[in-house]
């Protein structure tokens, strides 16, 4: 049974809720997923650590990365993580892997394809294996049930009104469905993946 791991930070809370929608996605799945949140404290001196977190990494057979959109890219606690992995890099621990990647913002633009890129290349110099979504936007096929409302293929998408005041984090119920869709697809991919590899090692 494949084993997922879905690394991400939040700052409000709205990443973590597409992370767990993400999580229930590849629970339908029958899969395992494991959700690892970053968070500013496993950051000394500007460098990330948390060994646990690496190993449980170096451990899935597939890693999905999500970040809110910051100033038009990943939040800079996610990308003092994503630095770290560079000694997976050199080794190359997660060659051939299969990635993902998320991102969340305020606007409905709010420039998040210019962080899924990002990830994506981040994914490539691992040496890992891309998935993106795989869903049309619901408006194109007459739904009303808002799944790829953004219409983002590279990685999914949310977006949420930023609140001046503060609040509980909520989920556009549209953006939730297409986690949990995403968190399917990742699955039945990476049990694909799998099934292939071991076929040209036997």
């Amino acid at each position: 049974m494949p084993s997922i791991a879905i690394v991400y930070f939040s700052g409000s809370g709205h990443t973590h809720l597409t992370a767990e929608a993400i999580a229930e996605g590849v629970r339908k799945t029958g899969n395992h997923v494991e959700l690892l949140r970053i968070k500013g404290e496993q950051i000394t001196n500007g460098r990330w650590q948390d060994d646990e977190i690496m190993e449980k990494l170096d451990r899935a057979d597939a890693i999905v990365f999500g970040s809110p959109t910051y100033m038009g890219g990943v939040a800079a606690q996610f990308k003092a993580f994503l630095d770290a992995g560079s000694s997976a890099w050199f080794s190359r621990k997660w060659k051939d892997k299969i990635a993902a990647g998320f991102t969340h913002s305020g606007s409905l633009s709010g420039d998040k394809q210019g962080t899924l890129i990002y990830l994506s290349i981040y994914a490539a110099q691992q040496g890992m294996v891309w998935v993106g979504a795989g869903d049309l936007p619901s408006q194109y096929l007459g739904k009303t049930d808002g799944v790829n409302r953004l219409g983002s293929f590279l990685g999914i998408m949310g977006q949420t009104i930023m609140s001046m005041t503060g609040g509980e984090a909520i989920l556009d119920s549209g953006d939730r469905l297409t986690a949990e869709y995403f968190g399917q697809r990742i699955a039945e991919a990476t049990k694909r993946w799998n099934l292939e590899q071991l076929a040209i090692a036997t």
